[in-house]
Parts: C-alpha cells; sequence; structure tokens
C-alpha cells in the first residue's frame, strides 16, 4: 500500500519489492496535506485535488507502468466521476470501489477514451493552485453533466 509521501518518493525502490502497488487514497491525502479528515479544525485542508496529491499519484502510476506492474487504487477519490477520470488519465485503471459506485464509475469511464482522460489529467498536473483545479473541475462537470455538489 502507497500511503504515506515517503512511499511516493521512494516508489522507485520499493516496486522491485512488490508485485503491484495499490494507493490508498484516503491516508496518502491525509499525510501529504498533514490535514486530518476526521478532525473539523483542519479538513478544510484535506484536498485530494492539490497538486502534491495528483503528482504523487501520477509518479507512482509512472513508476508501475514503468516496471510493468499494475498500480491499483482504493479510497473515496474513485467513487465521484469526475475523479475517477482524473484518476484514469493519471494511469490508474484499476479501482477498489464500495459496490454502489461500482455501476456509477464504470458507465461513466465508458464515455470516454483513455486519450481524453490523459489529456484532462495533463491538464490538471500543469495547475499550480487548488483553486485553478476546482474551477476547472466544475466546468468538467458542467461539461458531462454531473451534479456540482
Amino acid at each position: 500500500m502507497v500511503e504515506v509521501p515517503a512511499a511516493v518518493q521512494v516508489a522507485e525502490f520499493l516496486i522491485d519489492e512488490v508485485d503491484f502497488f495499490s494507493i490508498g487514497t484516503n491516508d496518502l491525502i491525509q499525510y501529504t496535506m498533514a490535514a486530518d479528515r476526521n478532525n473539523f479544525k483542519v479538513q478544510q485542508y484535506y484536498d485530494p485535488f492539490h497538486p502534491a496529491v495528483l503528482h504523487s499519484i501520477k509518479h507512482v502510476a509512472t513508476i508501475g507502468k514503468k516496471a510493468g506492474k499494475t498500480v491499483s487504487l482504493c479510497g473515496e477519490m474513485a467513487s465521484d466521476p469526475i475523479s475517477a477520470m482524473i484518476l484514469l488519465g493519471l494511469g490508474i485503471t484499476d479501482f477498489s470501489l464500495s459496490a454502489p459506485y461500482i455501476p456509477v464509475i464504470k458507465s461513466f469511464l465508458r464515455t470516454i477514451s483513455n486519450r481524453e482522460a490523459e489529456e484532462i489529467a495533463t491538464k490538471f498536473l500543469s495547475m499550480g493552485s487548488c483553486r485553478e483545479i476546482r474551477d476547472q473541475l466544475q466546468i468538467l462537470k458542467k461539461r458531462f453533466s454531473l451534479s456540482t455538489t
């Protein structure tokens, strides 16, 4: 499980010791942002779309692909269609989801190409602020006619 920034930083060494990576986004976001998602005093800093989080996921996916090993992802981040599309574009192709989300995410991802997801993810990786990313998320939600809640 890749759940802490230290594992992200040494992923190129860890990949030789494992058969696959699984990124645990809930903990990875919490530890990357130093913000406990369950502590209301700091939970506004718990942001799955912070550039550091997106770059961490991309880094691990790239290392796995280069080594010919699967990189899966579990966590709440994959239960949102737009997030799942961005994760797909970052190179994540295996998701662990709660059962009710599986048909929603599967159906949505079938409406886009891998190339389109990669182009969108690349655009997100070029953004340096959460605000810029959040603005783009709202545009994507409107484009794909998804709820903005």
